[in-house]
């Protein structure tokens, strides 16, 4: 792990990335702090001696699994490429990638311009064998911590699918009612509007086409 003197002028000319994530929607409303504290990486770049420094929040929302698609990450790796960037700011490393394959690659990126990796723990130069060897275990530890969530959520959803509890999400207009099972919304709006969404699809023949003619309805 480098020291903050060892940051070289070249280095600190070029701008720090301050790259901002978090899993899903329902953190990003709720877990601000999350957002917060990594915002606050911007003034850490400062610190650090950087002078131009870029925030990509482009990821809130998205898994960093590889399933999805990333679109601020691939504007990281970008501007890597084009040996723009000094260094990369992370929460910790299962914000940049929670698979090996695009955490490698990130590190490699960073090894073959000099660019560093920080944070919180501090200082990270991808050229150096221990500190490659560091961040190699954290991006390992990380996929390996996804893996032991999904075992968690899957083995939980069969158990409550064993006692008859598992509840998914339904379509806006229908409800779960605890003795009818899926049921329509008492809105009666909403039901007048689910009846005119199946009644065009029966005239027309076609979703895009009952899309269509109920957005001429302005429905």
């Amino acid at each position: 792990m480098a020291s903050n003197d060892l940051l070289p002028a070249t280095v600190l000319r070029r701008k720090a990335v301050v790259y901002v994530r978090q899993s899903t929607q329902t953190q990003v409303q709720i877990n601000t702090e999350s957002q917060r504290r990594q915002y606050d990486l911007v003034e850490e770049a400062r610190r650090r001696g950087f002078q131009h420094v870029e925030v990509i929040d482009d990821d809130l929302g998205r898994s960093a699994s590889g399933m999805v698609a990333r679109p601020g990450f691939d504007r990281l790796v970008a501007w890597l490429c084009a040996g723009e960037v000094g260094a990369v700011l992370c929460f910790d490393a299962s914000r940049l990638a929670r698979n090996g394959r695009d955490w490698h690659h990130l590190l490699e990126l960073c090894g073959m311009v000099d660019a560093r990796v920080i944070d919180l723990d501090g200082v990270y130069d991808p050229c150096r064998p221990n500190d490659r060897l560091l961040l190699g275990m954290k991006g390992s530890i990380s996929e390996f911590e996804l893996g032991v969530l999904r075992s968690r959520m899957l083995d939980a959803a069969r158990a409550k699918a064993r006692r008859g509890e598992l509840r998914i999400s339904v379509p806006i207009g229908y409800v779960w009612h605890r003795e009818y099972g899926l049921t329509l919304d008492p809105d009666r709006r909403l039901q007048e509007v689910i009846h005119l969404v199946f009644e065009r699809f029966r005239q027309l023949g076609s979703a895009r086409q009952a899309l269509l003619s109920l957005a001429a309805d302005h429905v």
